[in-house]
C-alpha cells in the first residue's frame, strides 16, 4: 500500500511527554492509517500503522500488557 503523509498533518505529543526534549514520539491520524515518528527528527522516517492497531496497541500500554517504562 502506498501512503502519501500529508504535510498539513497534524502531529502531537503525549500529554506525558513533559516540556524536555526527552525521548518521545508524536502521533498523527489521516485515514486510514495513524502515523508515528520520532519528535527528535519530525522529517525523518514515520511508522504508518491501521488505526484500529494503533487503538489495539494504546489499549494494551494502558492496561498494563507491555512492560515499559
Amino acid at each position: 500500500m502506498n501512503i502519501h503523509v500529508p504535510s498539513a498533518a497534524q502531529w502531537r505529543k503525549s500529554s506525558y511527554s513533559g516540556g524536555n526534549a526527552g525521548n518521545c514520539v508524536e502521533v498523527a491520524s489521516f485515514a486510514p492509517v495513524t502515523g508515528v515518528r520520532d519528535s527528535k527528527n519530525p522529517d525523518g522516517p514515520k511508522l504508518l500503522i491501521t488505526a484500529a492497531t494503533w487503538r489495539a496497541f494504546t489499549a494494551q500500554v494502558k492496561s498494563g500488557t507491555h512492560d515499559l517504562p
